[in-house]
């Protein structure tokens, strides 16, 4: 399939709000909203939002945070300007602390400075680095979000420290080419956007941390022109780029 120049796909973007498919399982409830379940059909990638122990800084529901309409809008988006085989429903919550996380080696983590895990959890988070699974972390700014972050991880690896990226890096030209990693740092809390990551035993990047950003506010928010497009776009060009560096090493 062409690459698509995602701009333009972004301006003629079409935004599916269709009814949730669930199965009657639900989260808790985010102010007004319940979370529920949604059951993905059997695409090549299915994102798996991860819900874990948490510390109640928001709630013990910021694992929920832009649920579902992100994943919503990235997925299609992926759909749209690559072959990988996915649709706007290819997502789904999954526990961390079960073995579900291991039928999924995409996931996405949101608000990671409310991390407390379990000791199931951190097994879990460990064997699933180990396994070759790929996490994508987002939406947490500041220093004491970060170590809450660094800490939780360290408990599955202490052998292993974050390491910074910069724009050279071969996850952000694994399919667009990106040329600034702070295109959307004026739009979110925090200051400059930095990017670090925990390197798997081969050397390829297992965890992505999006510090001092919200990728998924960018992809939920598409269709309310709350942002510029430029920033937007930048976005999807970053989460796409992470879904095929993840699929590809």
């Amino acid at each position: 399939m062409p690459r698509i120049k995602l701009i333009a796909l972004l301006v003629g973007f079409s935004i599916l709000t269709g009814s949730l498919f669930v199965y009657g399982q639900r989260f808790g409830r985010f102010g007004r909203t319940y979370i529920d379940q949604n059951n993905p059909p059997a695409t090549e990638l299915i994102i798996a939002r991860w819900r874990f122990g948490g510390n109640g800084r928001f709630g013990n529901m910021g694992w929920s945070h832009n649920y579902p309409y992100s994943e919503q809008h990235i997925a299609q988006l992926i759909s749209e300007t690559t072959s990988v085989d996915v649709n706007f429903r290819s997502y789904r919550i999954v526990e961390l602390g079960s073995d579900d996380v291991f039928d999924y080696p995409f996931a996405y983590v949101s608000e990671p400075g409310e991390m407390a895990l379990t000791l199931d959890e951190v097994e879990n988070l460990r064997q699933f680095i180990n396994r070759g699974g790929f996490v994508l972390i987002d939406d947490f700014d500041g220093p004491d979000q970060f170590a809450t972050m660094r800490d939780q991880f360290r408990r599955a690896f202490p052998e292993k420290e974050f390491i910074s990226l910069n724009i050279g890096h071969p996850i952000f030209h694994s399919f667009f080419d990106l040329e600034d990693l702070n295109v959307m740092a004026p739009y979110v809390p925090g200051g400059n956007s930095a990017y670090v990551a925990l390197l798997n035993d081969k050397g390829d990047i297992a965890v992505i941390a999006c510090y001092n950003n919200d990728l998924a506010n960018f992809w939920d928010w598409i269709d309310e022109a709350r942002y510029p497009l430029r920033p937007s776009t930048e976005a999807f060009r970053m989460g796409i780029n992470f879904v095929v560096y993840s699929m590809t090493h």
